[in-house]
């Protein structure tokens, strides 16, 4: 599919959509706790139909409505066929975990895309506390021999992803004995963990953590059903509010101010950058206005890579986007991908191993290639926005985290069309 976008005078009102990542989380608890959960306001997308696709081959029934999911979890069985992951890391990367609570063998298998990004850490922390799994060299399937955690002391990387944290988190509780994670290396991604902790505290679960976040301890304990409302994603509300900045005015609702979301600093860098930002009790407005360069550091934000980047391409000055290294194990290698996207319409941009440099400029309509990255196809499309005559490949690949964006687009004044 091909989205062809002309320059747009973008004006209006929407609702974000709910979080991704909170949506797996509170899915993931509700699975484990004992009785019947409610999930209010889910998203539905293609890596949280991932997550329900998996759970379901493991014994977990949700009654899908509209706009509640209600799960009857905390009976957990083993899988008659292999557990198919799409292209959702969180489900991955969280349910290898989850398996190690399952009696018999799990076999967790992965998109093409997803098959490259590395599992082994995890894979070595889980034997840590006495689960029989493995991996394909670093990478998936994953087998998981489960049903008996026995717990104690793990130790991994914490700037590898912070889902592999995550994941140990959510089956800490459940162990035989104590569960102490230690990181060898900073965390990464930070905010990830935080709104983990958040989900689990819904649910019942304490976990003690020290103020920088390099050692977790939990002890044996029970998950209890819940009532769980899942707010707004920063994440797909950075591409409206940025629209914004560059193309007219959008306020966008369904918003909390106070949320641990990483990506709710897009807010500070939008400010930094110029432009007009209205935040209200539930909402954010953003009006065009003329941008100047920044320097970020996007080591606890990094999905926010792409949007910056394309803000950065029309400020006045040099940009520096830095703590970007993973972004390269990402749906795509988004640096690389954002660079070239850049370069395309006229953008100068010098890429570093762990940095991008980006000159503003007068960026011009060109193809761009998505490389099936929602975000690389998302970000790019507010640029086309501003400048037009953009083509975006492979644009349905929005449905990982928001099947509506092209919709939504068009509904506040974006001149998009779309060839299937």
């Amino acid at each position: 599919m091909r989205a062809s976008i002309t320059k747009s005078q973008i004006a209006g009102r929407v609702a974000a959509p709910s979080s991704k990542s909170y949506t797996i989380r509170g899915l993931l608890c509700a699975a484990l706790a004992r009785g019947e959960s409610e999930i209010i306001h889910p998203l539905t997308s293609d890596d949280t139909e991932a997550s329900l696709g998996v759970l379901n081959k493991l014994g977990v029934y949700v009654n899908q409505k509209e706009r509640v999911w209600r799960v009857t979890g905390g009976n957990l069985r083993t899988p008659d066929t292999d557990l198919f992951c799409g292209e959702s890391a969180a489900t991955l990367r969280f349910m290898t975990a989850i398996c190690s609570l399952v009696p018999g063998k799990c076999r967790l298998v992965a998109g093409p895309s997803l098959s490259q990004r590395p599992v082994r850490p995890l894979v070595e922390a889980l034997r840590q506390l006495g689960v029989n799994c493995s991996c394909q060299g670093e990478l998936p399937p994953v087998t998981v021999e489960g049903g008996e955690l026995k717990g104690g002391v793990t130790e991994l990387p914490g700037d590898i992803s912070s889902q592999f944290v995550s994941a140990l988190l959510f089956i800490a509780p459940l162990a035989e004995n104590e569960v102490t994670i230690r990181l060898t290396t900073p965390l990464e991604s930070k905010p990830f963990v935080l709104m983990t902790i958040e989900c689990l505290n819904k649910y019942g679960i304490e976990v003690d953590y020290t103020r920088d976040l390099r050692e977790f301890k939990t002890s044996k304990q029970s998950y209890k059903p819940d009532r769980y409302s899942v707010e707004g994603d920063w994440s797909s509300a950075s591409y409206l509010l940025a629209l914004g900045a560059l193309c007219g005015e959008v306020e966008v609702g369904n918003l909390n101010p106070e949320s641990l979301q990483g990506d709710k600093v897009i807010l500070e860098f939008l400010k930094d950058m110029g432009a007009s930002v209205i935040i209200s009790k539930e909402s954010v407005k953003v009006s065009r206005s003329k941008l100047k360069a920044i320097r970020a550091d996007l080591t606890d934000c990094i999905d926010l890579l792409p949007t910056v980047a394309v803000l950065a391409a029309v400020a006045d000055g040099t940009s520096e986007l830095t703590g970007i290294g993973r972004a390269r194990i990402k749906e795509s290698d988004r640096v690389a991908a954002v660079r070239e996207g850049l370069e395309r319409m006229g953008i100068e941009v010098a890429e570093g191993e762990d940095r991008l440099t980006i000159v503003g400029g007068q960026p011009v309509g060109s193809v761009i290639e998505s490389r099936d990255d929602h975000r690389i196809a998302m970000a790019f499309s507010l640029l086309g926005s501003a400048v037009g005559g953009t083509i975006i490949d492979d644009a349905e690949c929005v449905s990982k985290t928001y099947p509506e964006f092209w919709d939504v687009l068009k509904s506040i004044g974006g001149e998009v069309k779309i060839d299937e």
